[in-house]
């Protein structure tokens, strides 16, 4: 097995401990927004002088239909609906994966920081925070199955040879927040979907 790149390295110093959320985004849909949102508003009215700090993972996998956008797309795109949802209080980081769930903790709060409070909605992550000593705040995901990973993926590839703005706007806005759409509109960035096609994929 090919030992995976450690793109981008960790930082040379440590992070102060945050209110972590953590996810592909790929792409940044409306079940993010709605889980940044609360972690945001969880911070504010419990650690209002600690950073919300929104890790984007898979930052050194290839591009493939199950990570079409690198990570610094990612960041762009978060950013975007940053600035349109008015929070400005967040910094957002990329890990790469090590495909050992066991030492992802430490590996991970190497990019991150250490012992903050990890905001999540999958039950597997939180057990490993968990167990690693965070503390762990788990909160329900609002329409889960509209908002899995690889069903928004599926649509967006469905309007990727689709030259309308407007038609793109209006089928992929329900799943994407349209300050989102509109900048992959804006680089271009469905077009690939339309040639990654690599079979199933996994919950993302």
């Amino acid at each position: 097995m090919t030992e995976l790149p450690l793109i981008p390295v960790p930082p040379e110093r440590g992070r102060e401990p945050g209110v972590v959320v953590l996810g592909r985004f790929q792409p940044f849909h409306r079940g993010h927004a709605l889980m940044v949102e609360a972690a945001e508003n969880w911070r504010c009215k419990n650690l209002p002088t600690n950073k919300l700090i929104i890790a984007i993972g898979s930052s050194n996998r290839s591009q493939s239909m199950t990570n079409p956008w690198s990570w610094e797309e990612r960041v762009e795109m978060i950013q975007i609906w940053l600035d349109s949802a008015g929070i400005d209080s967040a910094e957002i980081i990329a890990i790469p994966d090590i495909d050992d769930p066991s030492n992802w903790v430490e590996h991970a709060s190497q990019y991150h920081g250490n012992a903050g409070v990890f905001f999540t909605s999958d039950v597997a992550s939180a057990n490993l925070y968990e167990t690693a000593g965070w503390q762990v705040e788990l909160t329900a995901l609002e329409a889960r199955d509209q908002y899995e990973g690889w069903r928004v993926r599926g649509t967006a590839m469905m309007m990727s040879t689709v030259t309308d703005s407007d038609a793109i706007l209006m089928v992929l806005s329900p799943s994407i927040p349209k300050s989102v759409v509109s900048h992959l509109i804006e680089i271009d960035g469905l077009r690939r979907l339309a040639f990654l096609g690599d079979g199933g994929e996994p919950v993302g």
